[in-house]
């Protein structure tokens, strides 16, 4: 790949001497919609957590771009009062949000909330949202800095199948309208054949890397997955 956003070289990671990724090799490029699968504990919230620099690892990871991240849960006080505004202030502004909230950076916010169809959410109070309604805020969070890769860690778990429905659509419209590179973590695998391209296939070490249509197979999820897996496309229509 002539000029690859993403490139992981022999990417190991240990923790307490226990390999949890293994000699992990492959390159993306700009805008593409790459599922990545595995059972659980096979490594895939690690692998990301390398990406984003967060936990040492052997090899190399090189990023050509700026990188967004939603992790698979928010950890915050639910008690805090703190409205959707103030939440999302704090990560765009270095100031405490007590000291008010600049004009730019309210409208900022508004942009962005309004990216992922939840301006009405700027004055709801945090610890209130649904689950749905916390990934969108988690969402548009990660777009402040109108990055290259998007990381997604599980971003419908939780998250009703309307709800899904329309998040799906959120991916597919950034990697559309922004040329973004996606990575979506993801158990379902219904999700998967529907909107990704690209499927990598984890369980510590890589397993297949591929176009998802050939290797959504039964055969290769038995294989990644143990015997008992099947897909079912849920057929939203992606116009």
């Amino acid at each position: 790949m002539a000029d690859p956003l993403l490139k992981c070289d022999h990417v190991t990671v240990r923790i307490g001497g226990k390999k949890l990724v293994d000699d992990v090799s492959f390159e993306l490029g700009r805008g593409e919609l790459v599922a990545l699968i595995g059972p659980n504990g096979a490594g895939k919230t690690t692998l990301l957590r390398a990406i984003l620099k967060l936990i040492k690892y052997d090899g190399q990871i090189a990023i050509n771009g700026r990188v967004g991240y939603v992790p698979q849960r928010l950890q915050y006080d639910r008690t805090l009062p703190m409205t959707v505004l103030e939440f999302m202030a704090l990560t765009l502004q270095k100031r405490p949000v007590a000291f008010g909230i600049p004009v730019a950076v309210k409208r900022r916010v508004l942009e962005l909330l309004e990216t992922v169809g939840a301006s009405k959410l700027a004055r709801a109070a945090l610890g209130g949202l649904s689950g749905g309604e916390l990934q969108r805020v988690m969402f548009a969070s990660a777009l402040q800095d109108d990055p290259e890769l998007l990381l997604l860690d599980e971003p419908a778990a939780g998250v009703d199948i309307e709800g899904e429905a329309t998040f799906q659509d959120l991916i597919v419209k950034q990697v559309r309208e922004r040329g973004a590179t996606v990575v979506l973590v993801s158990h379902d695998l219904s999700v998967v054949s529907d909107i990704t391209d690209q499927v990598i296939c984890l369980n510590q070490s890589l397993k297949c890397i591929g176009n998802s249509k050939d290797l959504l197979t039964a055969e290769h999820i038995a294989e990644v997955f143990g015997t008992g897996k099947a897909v079912y496309g849920h057929h939203h229509h992606h116009h």
